[in-house]
């Protein structure tokens, strides 16, 4: 019989390794990477506009007293599914039909599909995430791009006076009240910044 529980007391105990970078925005109860790909995977995770919330090894999926828990339970707006990083251990086959029964769609992400350049600019901001953006540097920033429309990474960065400048762009890139183009190449002081519309 097949038995799925999102409970966050199910996770296995946090290892002694240390991924990095180690803060994390969207990630709900313990920090239980795997490896390195499945902290990687978080820092896509965390950029990703379209994901609310996930959680690491969340939800055991079993069968027949055997149990596997896939990296992340990711919960989206349109729905929940579970990733996995794919590794040199294969993934019991019995994870894709057991996960389907309980109405959650089953990912696996290989190292080479993680977009690179995303990838290292999820790193450099999330190297950021323990900041918080004061309200006044915060209001100031949005009102010189509601006049503006947009500005450069440069001369954003002149606004913020209570806070270090790079951090606070940083920290509100990803409590998404900004936007950049993360994919195209790495931030600099050319990148275009503009005001989330929603």
């Amino acid at each position: 019989m097949m038995s799925i529980s999102a409970s966050r007391s199910a996770a296995q105990p946090n290892s002694v390794n240390i991924y990095y970078p180690l803060s994390t925005v969207r990630c709900g109860g313990p920090v239980l990477f795997r490896d390195q790909l499945a902290r990687d995977i978080a820092c896509i995770l965390d950029v990703d506009d379209e994901v609310l919330s996930w959680s690491c090894r969340s939800v055991p999926i079993s069968r027949g007293g055997q149990i596997y828990r896939p990296d992340f339970h990711v919960r989206r707006a349109n729905g929940s599914l579970l990733v996995d990083g794919v590794r040199e251990a294969a993934v019991p086959d019995w994870v894709w039909e057991q996960a389907d029964s309980a109405g959650l769609t089953y990912q696996v992400v290989r190292p080479s599909e993680l977009p690179p350049v995303r990838l290292k600019n999820a790193k450099d901001l999330l190297r950021y995430a323990r900041y918080e953006t004061p309200l006044s540097d915060r209001v100031r920033l949005l009102a010189a791009l509601d006049e503006c429309s947009s500005l450069t990474v440069a001369e954003a960065l002149i606004v913020f006076r209570e806070t270090k400048p790079m951090a606070g762009l940083a920290s509100m890139i990803l409590h998404r009240f900004i936007t950049i183009d993360l994919d195209e190449r790495l931030v600099g002081p050319e990148t275009v910044v503009r005001r989330r519309r929603d």
